[in-house]
């Protein structure tokens, strides 16, 4: 009979694979639960990260490893209460002393590893517990086994005695938790005085859900005893599912000074280990049983976590949604302001007024065109000066009206994700400080409005062909046809305000040095320009908010990618089951 509580029938079938194919998908399986992480504070979210995180253990400690190595030896693991007794059981069964029992609670070392010689090769490190380091002498480092060979375990098994499930030491405890989920085996050992206790049964009901092959010694009971409460635990066993699985008792007797019991104590168990060590089949059953079981628990966990996962990456859409309404917004004003007038106001219309002049001049416009093109060129001669500090304003316009939106909108984005815990999160994991403009946006922004206004002087030279050499062109320059091009850029097409009657004699001179048609070409071309490179400004901005997910690693596909992984573990398993008992994958 199978040692544990269920022997493998229906979906729990051998898990003989040469295909490969159920290894491999285990190892999807694995790699998509890791490529969904829970890192967002939702609610719910906390038990479903730890149970993530055991998925995970479970696969890379036990279940790949074993599928990699499915005639590896039978690993049992000895594990149960505080001061149950288990390494004084470990010994005893072994024959001499490979493990010190603990008179100091918590006993804190590393878990003890008894093996054949023969099968050393089994437990390097890149196969069972790989994130456990091997040595061969016994130490307090708990991130270590101790591998110790001895002739009198049989081939084809090994003992592995494993720190307490309830003990005071939280490391301890998750070690325990650890190793037992990595055997194919548990024998499960308890006292009379704490078989009633909660921690232990905690367990014992996970290998139940698990479907773990289980053995359980009830130890250190007074002769006496040993009946009654052999009868009474063997009721809880069958009332918690595990009514299938041997029951050993181990009276209390008196312990040597190498940590043995009387050769005799043990000597039912040995004799059930060794037979099932010399049963292939048996060992076997064995292993498909755990196997199995721990298959159908890891699939049927990813799905909540990949549901998880997916509430994560539309919690941080919703953020990334809310930051691209702000700078929506904000792009859309920004071109806006750029090309309606209202930058044309203060020093910029100052300046610009001095350059064009606008007394007599605005007075001549009703006046023949000739003659006011004429006057207008004549006006301007000699004022490159006046141009270039027709250029600085522009650029400090252009400046102040990027840096005051990309100010406003980190300010509202940055709120907008503060009114939630996991956005003020977000906004913790970063160096960059989202609540204000980006280091070196000014600089970026001066850099983009210069390189427009260089833009502006190429337009001016290609579209003024054979004019670049006339009296008119030479009079007023590249910078100063430039400086007019970006000005009246700035105004619209229907100019308003103070600015309007000064707009309209920098359109008459352009059209006066370029020509009607040519002008309304470079309006368009400096126009559309501008607005390019004032979204790619705000576009910068708006993706400093993407960094904080990025850092997350949340993928939009990482659910359905854990989803089809899940599935297609299922579904190598329900094939295998429609071949029946016996049946290979």
């Amino acid at each position: 009979m199978t040692p544990g509580h269920q022997a493998p029938t229906g979906a729990d079938l051998p898990y003989d694979d040469p295909s490969g194919r159920m290894l491999t998908e285990v190892i999807r399986l694995n790699g998509s639960l890791k490529a969904a992480p829970l890192p967002l504070d939702l609610p719910g979210v906390a038990a479903l990260r730890v149970g993530r995180d055991h998925v995970i253990e479970q696969l890379e400690d036990y279940i790949i490893p074993r599928l990699t190595e499915i005639e590896a030896p039978l690993l049992v693991v000895v594990g149960g209460s505080t001061g149950s007794g288990k390494s004084t059981l470990v010994n005893t069964l072994i024959g001499h002393k490979v493990t010190t029992p603990g008179l100091l609670r918590p006993t804190t070392r590393s878990p003890v590893l008894v093996h054949h010689p023969d099968d050393a090769r089994w437990f390097g490190a890149d196969r069972l517990l790989p994130d456990l380091s091997r040595v061969q002498q016994a130490t307090n480092d708990q991130s270590a086994i101790q591998l110790v060979p001895s002739l009198q375990v049989p081939r084809g098994l090994a003992i592995l005695d494993a720190p307490d499930v309830d003990s005071v030491d939280e490391r301890n405890r998750e070690l325990a938790s650890q190793l037992l989920a990595a055997s194919d085996l548990w024998l499960f050992v308890t006292s009379a005085a704490r078989y009633s206790d909660q921690v232990p049964w905690d367990h014992l009901k996970l290998a139940v859900e698990r479907n773990t092959a289980v053995a359980l010694v009830l130890s250190r009971t007074p002769p006496d005893d040993v009946s009654t409460v052999s009868v009474h635990l063997a009721r809880m066993m069958a009332a918690r599912g595990l009514k299938d699985s041997p029951l050993f008792a181990v009276a209390q007797g008196t312990v040597s000074e190498e940590g043995l019991l009387p050769a005799s104590y043990g000597a039912e168990i040995r004799g059930w280990l060794e037979a099932l060590a010399a049963d292939a089949a048996a060992r076997r059953d064995v292993v498909n049983q755990t196997v199995a079981g721990a298959v159908r628990t890891v699939t049927r966990k990813a799905f909540p976590i990949a549901d998880a996962a997916a509430l994560q990456v539309d919690a941080v859409s919703g953020l990334l949604a809310a930051a691209d309404q702000v700078y929506d917004g904000a792009q859309a004003t920004i071109v806006t302001a750029a090309s309606d007038g209202s930058l044309l106001r203060g020093d910029l219309l100052a300046r610009w007024q001095e350059f064009v002049g606008s007394g007599e001049l605005v007075r001549s416009l009703e006046a023949k065109v000739g003659f006011v093109r004429e006057r207008l060129v004549n006006a301007i001669k000699g004022k490159p000066q006046q141009a270039e500090r027709v250029t600085v304003a522009i650029e400090m316009a252009l400046l102040a009206l990027a840096a005051d939106h990309a100010e406003r909108s980190a300010a509202l984005a940055s709120d907008a994700w503060r009114q939630e815990t996991y956005g003020e999160a977000l906004l913790a994991s970063t160096a960059d400080d989202l609540t204000r403009a980006g280091r070196g946006m000014r600089s970026r922004a001066a850099q983009e409005i210069r390189g427009w206004q260089e833009e502006l002087q190429e337009f001016v030279r290609h579209e003024a062909g054979d004019a670049r050499h006339s009296a008119r062109f030479l009079a007023l320059g590249v910078n100063g046809l430039s400086a007019t091009l970006g000005v009246v850029a700035l105004a619209g097409e229907q100019p308003g305000g103070q600015s309007a009657e000064s707009v309209r004699l920098g359109r008459t001179l352009l059209e006066t040095i370029l020509g009607e048609d040519a002008t309304a070409r470079v309006l368009d071309q400096a126009r559309g320009t501008l607005a390019r490179r004032l979204t790619g400004l705000m576009g910068a901005e708006r993706a400093r908010y993407l960094a904080p997910a990025a850092e997350w690693q949340l993928k939009p596909d990482a659910a359905d990618q854990l989803r089809q992984a899940a599935r297609r573990v299922d579904d190598l398993r329900f094939a295998a089951a429609k071949k029946g008992t016996g049946g290979h994958l």
